[in-house]
């Protein structure tokens, strides 16, 4: 009995120890309610191995010109027909797609195209550029990549206002650290940190202004650029330093 025992034990730890080797050797994908999809560190290992695979950037082509991951091709919805020869002939082989994040449709939609000319293994990179490039992984920039842009800002006057009488229409985000915010905030104020912003951005409806603010701007700055790849419409950035000179009240809250 006890020799039986110790085959089954064996064997139970054969599988699992078979079953982590054939885990860790090929990309997750995950299932979703119309493509599959795939992680930023999966398609990052991909990448990085060589795979073979064509990445599909469905953004715009001025997205693209001024940034995309390396080996990306540029196919859009719009001149998906013009562009069909940058996929692969094989309609089996592997087709990744990406566009702006979790609440952009545009890589679905090109995904949802190939499909209908008979594409059958197609995956969506639904994080999008910006969680990759929040992640620090390796893209094509362009030479307007850095060009610094102009911030529609909110004084604390203007803010004051907008929370009293407006604060349905929009959402105020802190993204600096979580002990900062937790010393003291703008009431009604959301709390998620610049260096995870574009990740965990999913939780902010884009059919409400988006308030962003940090210490002296520059943290806020950064998010307001992210929310700008992540393609959301209204966008404003305040100071919380202008905001404490102008006299008006912080709260405090438990980490």
């Amino acid at each position: 009995m006890n020799s039986i025992t110790r085959l089954t034990g064996r064997s139970v730890i054969s599988l699992l120890v078979l079953f982590l080797m054939m885990a860790t050797a090929l990309p997750i994908f995950a299932a979703d309610a119309d493509f599959k999809t795939i992680s930023s560190e999966a398609l990052k290992d991909m990448l990085d191995e060589k795979k073979s695979f064509t990445l599909v950037d469905a953004r715009t082509a001025d997205e693209y010109q001024v940034a995309h991951l390396v080996t990306a091709v540029n196919i859009t919805e719009k001149d998906f027909d013009k562009n069909l020869a940058l996929l692969p002939k094989e309609k089996g082989a592997l087709v990744v797609l990406y566009c702006n994040g979790v609440k952009c449709g545009k890589s679905k939609k090109v995904a949802a195209k190939a499909k209908s000319v008979g594409y059958t293994n197609l995956v969506v990179y639904a994080d999008g550029f910006p969680v990759w490039e929040e992640k620090g992984y390796p893209i094509v920039a362009g030479a307007d990549y850095a060009k610094k842009i102009e911030t529609t800002k909110f004084t604390p006057a203007q803010l004051s206002v907008i929370l009293k009488e407006k604060k349905d229409a929009y959402v105020l985000v802190d993204v600096r650290d979580e002990f900062e915010f937790a010393e003291g905030h703008i009431e009604g104020a959301i709390n998620i940190p610049a260096e995870t912003f574009a990740s965990k951005s999913g939780v902010l409806p884009k059919e409400k202004g988006i308030i962003v603010y940090c210490n002296s701007g520059g943290r806020s700055y950064s998010a307001y650029r992210k929310l700008m790849k992540l393609a959301y419409p209204s966008i404003y950035q305040a100071i919380l330093s202008e905001w404490k000179e102008a006299g008006l009240p912080v709260v405090k809250s438990q980490l």
